[in-house]
């Protein structure tokens, strides 16, 4: 089996399932695991993932490019 590797933190459920979606439409499977904090979640992705999945995470949470005037 292909060891998991923790590519971010999550806050809480809604925004661990947020990113295990940005990750399923990339083609990249993810799990959810419960981290120390009260709430947080790792997402963790197959060790060969790690640099798709930051790509992938990278490119939909970032804000759009401000509009030159």
């Amino acid at each position: 089996m292909t060891e998991m590797v923790q590519v971010a933190v999550a806050g809480d459920v809604t925004e661990g399932e947020e990113l295990q979606a940005i990750l399923t439409a990339a083609g990249i499977d993810s799990e959810l695991m419960p981290e120390d904090e009260a709430d947080a979640l790792s997402v963790r992705v197959p060790e060969g993932s790690v640099e798709a999945a930051k790509d992938a995470i990278e490119a939909m949470t970032e804000p759009d490019d401000p509009i030159a005037d």
